[in-house]
């Protein structure tokens, strides 16, 4: 059994192989729905009315062509979309809070299938007693990804692979009552 030393050139040299593209930018978005870390409000989830929240991505990067929405829960047992959306226009820099409900779908973009099934956006619903985050990732692209009303996350994640100029993200929590 061969055994090797680590050693920094090693680790390096491994580090500089596995390296297929630089990670994209910093970008600084915001709400006006919740702070950052904070709680959010009973009226973005399915304890309320179930509406997507205020979001404002300001200055996005030269080059950007649209903007993607992805909002999952990492604490969820398996990977859980909440919001899918993509084909955003370039000229955006807020969406407002309720531009997608169960029954509204954001005007001049796409929207694809969450993790309750239904296109657009699902509020926050964790198990009773359970606290859980909520991650808002807002992806400026340098293009626009030709993908269909009900993409999967899946679906377009391979879209803007290679494509992301900018990310930025906001974190809710919530959780619901225990019984």
């Amino acid at each position: 059994m061969m055994h090797f030393k680590r050693t920094p050139f090693l680790l390096a040299a491994l580090l500089a192989g596995a390296a297929i593209a630089s990670p994209p930018a910093p970008w600084q978005v915001s709400s006006s729905s919740f702070v950052q870390g904070g709680k959010m409000p009973a009226k973005l989830t399915c304890d309320g009315a179930n509406v997507s929240p205020e979001i404002r991505f300001p200055s996005p990067p030269a080059g950007t062509k649209s903007f993607a929405i992805v909002a999952d829960d990492p604490d969820a047992p398996a990977a859980f979309a909440h919001w899918l959306a993509y084909g955003i226009p370039a000229d955006t820099t807020e969406l407002p809070e309720g531009a997608s409900t169960p029954s509204r779908r954001l005007e001049h973009a796409t929207e694809g299938v969450n993790g309750f099934g239904r296109t657009g956006y699902g509020g926050p619903c964790p198990p009773a007693g359970q606290t859980h985050h909520y991650v808002f990732r807002i992806y400026a692209l340098d293009n626009a990804p030709q993908l269909p009303v009900g993409a999967s996350a899946e679906q377009l994640k391979a879209a803007i692979e290679g494509h992301v100029l900018a990310e930025g993200q906001i974190t809710g929590v919530y959780a619901r009552g225990g019984d």
